[in-house]
């Protein structure tokens, strides 16, 4: 499972610049996430990568509905 986890942060990694703090957050998450998972080691990588592409569009989304309000207060200031 050591190599699927290598092979999605190794991708994920290309996609997303983070910080080591970062990094290993991201590789525990889907460690954890992927420890009761089977299959083959490109399964795993897929299905480690598909988590962490889902996770960081979650918070995406929340961080943007966020910003709305603020967006909305300031075009009702002009």
């Amino acid at each position: 499972m050591q190599a699927a986890i290598d092979r999605v942060m190794q991708t994920y990694g290309m996609m997303v610049n983070l910080t080591p703090v970062q990094e290993a957050e991201a590789r525990e998450k889907v460690s954890n996430f992927l420890k009761d998972k089977g299959g083959d080691e490109h399964d795993l990588a897929v299905e480690g990568l598909k988590y962490l592409v889902g996770l960081q569009r979650a918070n995406d989304a929340q961080l943007t509905s966020a910003l709305r309000p603020v967006a909305a207060v300031e075009d009702r200031a002009s």
